[in-house]
């Protein structure tokens, strides 16, 4: 699947070819604290299937639980985290789907890290829903 993506300022655009079926949710700390939300969804996509067309996106390299290095990469002046990959040697990108202007289609297939899942979020679905803030 084809997917085009740009951060909240549109000074980042890309685009990719993905699996929908690789779309995961994860539970884990940093996913919770770089993404500002209790859980962080996102798609894999080949290096060599993803390109930039618009824009140079920051890395931000951090040490994850396992030792294994990994960029956080986002827009610099928006902030819009985009995807993460491995800091030497990258094969795929971890793309974030809020970014993706296809996020609607790409719906999860598994969780993970699901030890670190906030209770609360295994009961969102009867809480009163508001269609749109005014």
């Amino acid at each position: 699947m084809k997917v085009h993506g740009t951060c909240h300022c549109g000074a980042i655009a890309y685009e990719a070819e993905v699996d929908p079926a690789r779309v995961t949710v994860c539970h884990c700390r940093d996913c919770q604290v770089l993404s500002g939300a209790a859980f962080r969804a996102s798609v894999p996509a080949a290096v060599e299937d993803f390109r930039l067309l618009r824009g140079a996106p920051k890395p931000y390299v951090k040490t994850a639980e396992s030792g294994n290095r990994r960029a956080q990469v986002f827009c610099g002046d928006c902030g819009s985290p985009l995807y993460s990959a491995d800091a030497e040697g990258a094969k795929t990108y971890t793309m974030r789907i809020g970014p993706l202007a296809e996020r609607d289609a790409l719906s999860p297939r598994r969780q993970i890290w699901c030890e670190a899942a906030l209770a609360w979020t295994r009961d969102l679905l009867p809480l009163p829903k508001i269609e749109k803030q005014s």
